[in-house]
């Protein structure tokens, strides 16, 4: 399940990268392969986590095609709003709620204490819930400002 949300963060996250235009079950996929690849990665060890990595990516494709089923180009981009303004202004605990009257889907995004990670930047992590269709789903991540000033989600 917290595989899932970290998908479904991402695609929000990265809502601004398109156009509009593109299908958003194929933003999802190739979003939700690239974060599994990258889970995997750091799951697997040794001769296994090349292993891990495809299995990451297969499972992360699936997952972030259904993501993107469920959430429109509206959803998507209120979340990331919404995520971006509360790793960046919110105090810690603190949650910011979006949603989407059209779609009926909403979620919640509750920011931790921000730390310097090795690069100086600064990281916070958080806690994220989404309700598509009545059912709600919660995660944790993990996200740095970059250079720009946005918030980008990292892994471990």
């Amino acid at each position: 399940m917290n595989r899932l949300m970290v998908v479904i963060l991402a695609t929000g996250l990265l809502a601004g990268c398109t156009d509009g235009s593109g299908n958003k079950q194929a933003m999802g996929t190739l979003v939700g392969a690239g974060l599994g690849a990258l889970a995997g990665a750091h799951i697997g060890h040794g001769k296994g986590q090349l292993a891990a990595t495809a299995i990451g990516a297969l499972i992360g494709a699936g997952m972030g095609r259904e993501v993107g089923k469920s959430l429109d180009r509206a959803d998507r981009a209120a979340m990331a709003a919404t995520s971006q303004q509360a790793l960046e202004l919110a105090p810690s605990g603190t949650t910011k709620t979006w949603s989407n009257p059209d779609s009926g889907n909403y979620g919640t995004v509750t920011p931790e204490p921000a730390a310097r990670n090795g690069k100086g930047q600064n990281c916070r992590e958080f806690t994220q819930t989404i309700t598509v269709g009545g059912e709600t789903r919660t995660g944790y991540g993990r996200a740095c400002r970059q250079d720009d000033g946005s918030w980008k989600l990292v892994g471990n």
